[in-house]
């Protein structure tokens, strides 16, 4: 018996297209296209954060300088070497991260300016962005 009192947790909100519990992270036909040649992506969002799951070419174009008003980001690389910037704009010093090494962008602050090296395998670059809050522009 149940005392009557006694909470039982309540299932989070998602917005996702897995089972808020579990999933099978890699799984190929989960990635969405971009409007950005070579840019594939996953989006995995809870009630308090978002992660998204970049799988990009070697030599893909189209990262630029920008920030998110509104969201910390904090990047992960698992595959192959990002080649770039954060900080102020008028910064052009640039950081060579491979994979393990992270990044973080507080609100507000501009990054990007990619140069994306894939790895051996698959000729790709994989970053787990994570968004805290979840965006809401939808961003390509």
């Amino acid at each position: 018996m149940t005392p009557a009192n006694s909470a039982t947790p309540a299932e989070p909100a998602i917005a996702s297209d897995v089972d808020p519990r579990y999933c099978y992270f890699f799984d190929d036909d989960k990635f969405e296209e971009t409007d950005r040649p070579g840019f594939r992506k996953r989006v995995i969002t809870g009630a308090n954060l978002q992660l998204w799951f970049w799988r990009i070419k070697g030599g893909a174009e189209g990262s630029f300088l920008h920030h998110h008003q509104s969201n910390e980001q904090l990047g992960i690389i698992m595959r192959g070497t990002l080649d770039f910037r954060i900080g102020s704009p008028d910064d052009h010093s640039r950081k060579v991260l491979h994979a393990g090494d992270l990044y973080l962008a507080p609100k507000n602050v501009w990054h990007g300016e990619s140069v994306f090296i894939g790895d051996d395998e698959y000729d790709e670059v994989w970053i787990l962005d994570v968004f805290a809050p979840p965006r809401s522009d939808g961003g390509q």
